[in-house]
């Protein structure tokens, strides 16, 4: 099929690739020129594991290009999908990349009998694809739905983990509004063999955002459990997680054993969680429903805690330590997450402004999200040291904090760490495992 896919951050980018590595012939559209020319020469201006490689196959296999023409890529297009930004403003959803591109290409079917199916792949509060894009779709097009196709096809990918999640998809979701587009919807998706949901756009939309809020929820309910833990004195709350993550609804056991799914991920102490959905998905729902006369006491709850969270690492360091005002302090993790470069609503920076604040001395490390680290905490950057090997300043910290789970910071229970002060605020080592210093962690009361 002859794809169009409006927007190339993290989502258009990986579908439009993923999209053409099954065979597909994709068009990928951005503004930015020099994104463009970075495409197309294989060179991606994100970083995902994986997508360099992908990116240069497809390219050799002339199945994907960039562009800066929309118009001229969906003339030829069955499908475009539209995979722009949506970002929180305020709480609430911010449409206004989606509808300036729903416009342009309306604008573009008002001159051609060309049936295209516009189909949604940003993250959109429920009610958004079958009124705010159908309307202004016939506003500017001056045709009405059947004259043009709608759909919803929400994505599921984990940053990091992307294009595993989208090659090897658990669920599709089709959202649709007319037959048409539920048949190019099946037909993009043919070479998937996983479980596929045929809905109609609402319940596409209300399906991703469940999803999310599900998780952010159990996120947050399992830090406020290990603050209680904290409180209360002589529980962790990591043990007390393991005998939870045995209930075998969660750990089902099978002739070959117990398994072990990864949705226990969530169930783990930490300092909250953060990137470019979780946060902004459960306030756009929030607000959504607030806006319909509904209270969303759950919801305000897990924002409420998750804002918090970050909070704990100073708090427990000066309860145990006093003052931070000089204490040399490295913070060992960036991003929100492993694996990725991205750092929006990372609790990385809440506990590195505290530290601050604190009028610690504070150096970093991260492999690979250091420069957008930067961009985030703006002028507070001046105040910081970034260091390109972590290792080498074990020495001159006395307090580490680990602020992403990434696995070679394992390594802090071979190093000279004795009479230093580390917090694992992700609950990453095994302090048992030999490690020397003072070990903190979110869940457990302090000595």
């Amino acid at each position: 099929m002859r794809i169009t896919v409006v927007g190339s951050g993290y989502v258009g980018l990986v579908s439009g690739v993923c999209l053409a590595a099954r065979g597909h012939d994709v068009t990928c559209v951005d503004l930015r020129k020099d994104v463009v020319a970075q495409l197309n020469v294989g060179v991606p201006h994100i970083y995902e594991r994986g997508l360099p490689e992908l990116l240069k196959s497809v390219l050799a296999s002339a199945r994907f290009r960039a562009t800066t023409d929309l118009h001229a890529s969906i003339e030829i297009a069955e499908i475009a999908l539209i995979a722009v930004g949506t970002p929180s403003e305020n709480g609430a959803i911010d449409l206004s990349a989606v509808r300036h591109c729903v416009r342009q290409i309306g604008a573009y079917l008002a001159t051609t009998p060309h049936h295209l199916s516009v189909v949604v792949k940003s993250t959109v509060i429920p009610g958004t694809t079958d009124t705010l894009v159908r309307e202004e779709l016939e506003h500017s097009s001056g045709k009405k739905i059947g004259a043009f196709g709608l759909g919803m096809n929400p994505e599921f990918l984990r940053e990091g983990e992307a294009i595993e999640d989208f090659m090897q998809s658990d669920r599709i979701v089709l959202g649709h509004e007319d037959e048409r587009t539920l048949v190019r919807l099946e037909e993009l998706y043919a070479p998937w063999s996983c479980d596929k949901v045929r809905v109609n756009t609402r319940t596409a939309e209300m399906i991703k955002y469940a999803n999310n809020a599900i998780l952010a929820t159990q996120i947050s309910v399992v830090n406020e459990l290990a603050n209680l833990c904290a409180a209360v004195g002589g529980v962790d709350a990591l043990d007390v997680m393991r005998g939870v993550h045995l209930d075998k609804r969660w750990s089902p056991i099978t002739a070959l054993g117990r398994l072990a799914p990864q949705i226990l991920t969530y169930l783990i102490p930490g300092c909250g969680f953060g990137g470019s959905c979780f946060p902004k998905d459960v306030q756009a729902l929030r607000t959504q429903g607030q806006s319909l006369g509904l209270p969303m006491n759950m919801l305000n709850a897990v924002l409420d805690v998750n804002a918090a969270q970050p909070g704990q690492i100073v708090s427990i360091l000066e309860r145990k330590l006093g003052a931070l005002s000089g204490r040399r302090t490295l913070v060992l993790g960036l991003s929100f997450k492993p694996n990725t470069d991205d750092v929006r609503e990372s609790a990385s920076i809440k506990i590195v402004l505290d530290l601050l604040r604190a009028e610690a001395d504070v150096r970093c490390y991260d492999p690979l999200a250091m420069e957008n680290f930067k961009l985030a905490i703006g002028i507070a950057a001046d105040r910081i040291q970034f260091s390109s090997d972590w290792r080498r300043e074990i020495e001159w910290a006395e307090i580490v904090i680990i602020a992403t789970r990434t696995r070679e910071y394992c390594e802090l229970t071979s190093l000279r760490v004795a009479g230093k002060t580390v917090f694992d605020a992700r609950r990453l080592i095994n302090p048992a495992a030999g490690c020397s210093a003072d070990y903190l962690s979110i869940g457990r009361r302090l000595n």
